[in-house]
């Protein structure tokens, strides 16, 4: 078993690329996490009255969770469409790429969200930055005011802050509590998949039309569950870890094997069609965030590879009479989760 794998690494621990009493931001991409490749993440935390400055992605959609707090979202779309909207614990947001947006924390405490990005090394603007290489005049025939209006615009140059602090009690729209698409509340989900060894809530396409090329699992399994072992033909997985103890063993193409422990605020990533599973092994339940590179992720389990197969093409696979076979239960659609009835082995 190893301590150290290419496949995970601890987001808490990753060194912010911002900190102050406003909040911290913490990455994982290309860079610091070589073997992500579609998919990247950060940690936000807002302190009470500070907000993310405005600003859009340049090469990436944004879907983000909510671990705590209370938000206001403001999006302003292409084709001047604009939304303000709150997001709480257990709901999520996304945005488009390109689309302006600002999170500003409305609550009493630190607001704590884990957001994913459809690319390895995503990049940005901020709106300050974007105003700053502008001149006076320029901004000035842009507003249809006097160049000299505009210098206080221009007092921050090259790259914003971050992170803001507000002025005053937040301006919250009596609109922001009705329903938008840009939102979903998963954890609010009556849960597709749910018995005894443990639950999945699922933000996808099926349920959220605006998802094009990402998703996101809201995955529990109890002491007594696993996840199957399977493997996912079409989609990459990364998964962060917000509660408990898990051990995942991945299966590598050249034929190497990757047994680790995951711990809360680490990030694993799985590449497209690599066999893996995830077991609990602590005193507690883990949940994870997983997120995919796919609108719908697809995957294949062991219990229906098996059934796929005749048992004499069973026997033959494995090097055994086919009277020596296990009765394997056959299995037309796999259950994704599974009860644990044997003891965790080492």
């Amino acid at each position: 078993m190893t301590s150290s794998s290419r496949h995970v690494r601890s987001l808490w621990a990753s060194q912010p690329s911002y900190a102050t009493e406003r909040g911290s931001i913490r990455a994982l991409n290309a860079d610091n996490f070589p073997i992500l490749n579609g998919l990247s993440i950060k940690r936000l935390v807002l302190a009470p009255g500070s907000l993310r400055e405005p600003h859009w992605h340049v090469n990436t959609n944004e879907l983000t969770y909510c671990i705590s707090g209370r938000l206001l979202v403001s999006v302003l779309d292409s084709g001047s469409q604009f939304a303000r909207f709150e997001v709480s614990a257990g709901q999520m947001f996304h945005i488009a790429s390109g689309a302006l947006h600002t999170l500003e924390n409305i609550g009493d405490s630190d607001a704590v969200l884990i957001a994913a990005f459809r690319h390895e090394r995503p990049a940005e603007f901020s709106l300050r930055e974007s105003f700053a290489v502008m001149s006076d005049a320029v901004l000035g025939n842009t507003f249809d005011l006097p160049a000299a209006d505009m210098a206080a615009l221009r007092q921050g140059q090259g790259k914003g802050a971050a992170l803001s602090r507000r002025e005053g009690p937040p301006t919250i729209p009596d609109t922001a509590g009705f329903g938008d698409a840009h939102r979903f509340d998963v954890e609010a989900q009556s849960a597709p998949v749910s018995s005894a060894a443990g639950s999945a809530r699922l933000a996808r396409d099926t349920f959220w039309p605006v998802l094009k090329n990402i998703s996101m699992y809201s995955l529990r399994v109890e002491t007594s569950g696993m996840r199957e072992p399977h493997w996912h033909p079409l989609t990459s997985e990364m998964g962060y870890i917000e509660k408990g103890n898990a051990r995942m063993t991945i299966l590598d193409p050249n034929g190497s094997v990757d047994t680790y422990q995951l711990q809360p605020g680490d990030v694993y990533f799985i590449p497209r069609a690599y066999p893996h599973h995830i077991e609990v092994t602590g005193s507690e339940e883990i949940h994870f965030l997983i997120f995919f590179d796919q609108p719908t992720p697809g995957d294949v389990g062991y219990r229906a590879a098996a059934s796929s197969l005749s048992p004499s093409a069973l026997a033959a696979t494995f090097g055994v009479p086919v009277a020596s076979l296990p009765r394997l239960p056959f299995t037309p659609a796999d259950p994704l989760i599974v009860a644990r009835s044997n003891p965790l082995d080492s």
